[in-house]
């Protein structure tokens, strides 16, 4: 009797989870949240015309062909929608060249040339987008990307550090990059647009970083940091260039476009990577 009953409980139990159990699996509903940060388009370029930088991009600035391309540009980026543009311009100029800018609304169909990709992108990016003032976020400070270089070549100082891989960085900068070295090969002869693609990529951006300041951790002499030292302004003058991002006033329906060149631009994708401000959109997606 007491087996008949322990029986007809196991049955029972056996029913009721059979019941219970669905026929397939529950799949797990995905909800899309909606970022909250404000986005932005953080473009890289190299400068269009007179430069400080050690390396210099050949762009005609007074060329029709190369203004054509400018127009195409400024409507690919446009199409971001932005409604704050950042420039690499000290904050002190902002009123300079928002006038400069102004009185280009008032005759848009010749590009203004005279602050480079600043004036001819940036102004005719905001025009498309009926934004009416520019930001300087730029910081000025003094840099000696050399400093690695007179080492090496001046035989009273000796490079204590680590000289070979100093000297390696400097004779091939693209070892650990083979592909963006394939495509280094053809750049000066590709298009405006396919210039910046290459520029744009993440692979350049750690190239830029690693070129401009990191290589100089390998340098200085016995017990001192003449590398780091230089290194270290350049990291502080993009450290600064990110805090006079912030200054700006700006809400989460805000969208931003920030054009400067390669190695800024890369530093800013450092610091918003983590940030919980900002969320960057893909520069590429813009450059079809």
């Amino acid at each position: 009797m007491k087996q008949a009953l322990l029986f007809l409980g196991v049955l029972f139990l056996f029913n009721c989870n059979k019941e219970n159990k669905p026929s397939e699996p529950l799949k797990e509903e995905v909800v899309e949240v909606e970022s909250s940060k404000i986005k932005v388009l953080n473009f890289a370029t190299f400068h269009f015309g007179n430069t400080p930088d050690a390396h210099k991009t050949e762009f005609d600035e007074n060329d029709a062909a190369a203004h054509k391309e400018v127009r195409e540009l400024s409507k690919m980026l446009a199409a971001f929608k932005p409604t704050i543009i950042c420039i690499e311009n000290l904050p002190e100029y902002n009123d300079e060249i928002n006038n400069v800018y102004q009185k280009f609304l008032k005759n848009p169909a010749k590009l203004n040339t005279i602050y480079g990709e600043r004036s001819m992108v940036a102004f005719d990016v905001a025009r498309l987008s009926n934004v009416q003032k520019l930001y300087g976020i730029d910081h000025q400070m003094g840099y000696n990307y050399s400093v690695g270089d007179f080492f090496e070549r001046s035989p009273e100082y000796t490079n204590a550090i680590d000289s070979e891989t100093y000297l390696e960085l400097t004779n091939e900068p693209f070892k650990d990059y083979p592909t963006l070295e394939k495509r280094m090969e053809t750049f000066d002869s590709l298009s405006l647009v396919e210039k910046l693609k290459v520029m744009n990529e993440p692979a350049y951006h750690d190239f830029s970083i690693n070129t401009n300041a990191d290589k100089l951790l390998y340098v200085g002499t016995e017990n001192n940091f003449e590398g780091a030292n230089q290194a270290a302004l350049f990291y502080e003058r993009n450290m600064k260039i990110y805090s006079n991002l912030n200054r700006i006033p700006m809400t989460k329906e805000d969208r931003v476009f920030i054009i400067m060149g390669v190695a800024h631009t890369a530093f800013l994708r450092e610091f918003m990577k983590r940030s919980p401000k900002f969320e960057m959109v893909n520069a590429l997606d813009y450059l079809k």
